[in-house]
């Protein structure tokens, strides 16, 4: 079934599911690398927090052959659960002084993304953008975030400069940095492993460098003194692969390890096999130069 179809009918069965005094839409939302999901957007009379609910994958579901009746329950059981149990006053994210210490930056590539950074405050870094985000905290919805927009800067009367200058101080301290050898970051995750695998690994000494809630950790890289501790620990310089937006890995330069232009192919196999589009940061092979403590574009 086409998803225009599936969410058109998906759209009217929550109608009569939630009956009178809830608003029910089906909106494209733009995800990171101008990827479009559809989202099912219900907002009950009164709140002004409308949870969006993806429907790709009750599509799969429904295409799968569970009954449509479960896919709309299941559907409804969800946006109860995401619903906070009181009320949600959004008004506190008018006032720039009462979210300027949950401020955090992430990183994105800016191939892709061309028609987002059109609408986002951002940093140019090499051929990444550093954009900004509200880290909220609240005991009913969780842990979240909200992208910060051009509106909101001008809202707010401050710029892209005063949100890095935020960020750098908030970003760390919330998002403490965590690196660790690739073998105990797969062990963690749950990465089932094989001898070939095992092998590859011993021949290859990646760390995976990231955050404590590995989400958005590839921003780690522009955390004050954390490349220059990590290459003094390693008495050198090494080779950042970005793994995905969420973690880069680490290679110490020493001899006898793969070359530059294999690095690159290996970033390119791993985007294009293993990491799903929204969540690829870049193609790019980067370097952190020890002497000159800085990153660099090499392939």
């Amino acid at each position: 079934m086409e998803m225009k179809d599936f969410a058109s009918k998906i759209r009217d069965s929550v109608r009569d599911g939630l009956g009178d005094g809830y608003k029910v839409d089906v909106k494209e939302v733009n995800k990171n690398n101008s990827v479009v999901r559809n989202g099912l957007v219900i907002l009950a009379q009164g709140q002004n927090v409308a949870p969006t609910i993806y429907l790709e994958d009750f599509l799969e579901a429904y295409e799968s052959g569970m009954p449509l009746e479960t896919v709309v329950q299941q559907m409804l059981d969800s946006y109860r659960r995401s619903m906070p149990t009181d009320g949600l006053d959004m008004d506190f994210f008018r006032h720039f002084e009462k979210v300027r210490d949950r401020i955090c930056f992430r990183l994105i590539g800016k191939k892709g993304n061309e028609a987002l950074l059109e609408k986002i405050p951002y940093i140019d870094f090499l051929d990444l953008a550093i954009c900004f985000y509200y880290a909220y905290q609240d005991e009913s919805l969780g842990e979240g975030s909200i992208l910060i927009y051009n509106s909101h800067v001008e809202m707010w009367g401050t710029n892209a400069f005063e949100l890095m200058s935020t960020a750098r101080r908030n970003t760390p301290r919330l998002l403490p940095w965590t690196c660790c050898s690739l073998a105990e970051a797969m062990d963690a995750a749950g990465w089932e492993s094989d001898a070939e695998l095992d092998g590859f690994l011993a021949g290859l000494p990646m760390k995976v460098l990231s955050n404590t809630k590995q989400v958005h950790g590839a921003a780690c890289i522009l955390y004050p003194g954390v490349l220059e501790a990590l290459a003094q620990e390693g008495g050198c310089g090494f080779y950042i692969l970005p793994s995905s937006i969420h973690e880069v890995m680490l290679l110490p330069d020493t001899d006898g390890h793969m070359s530059a232009d294999c690095l690159k192919l290996m970033i390119v196999d791993v985007n294009s096999t293993k990491v799903a589009p929204e969540e690829v940061l870049s193609d790019t092979l980067y370097y952190y130069d020890a002497d000159q403590k800085r990153v660099r574009q090499i392939a």
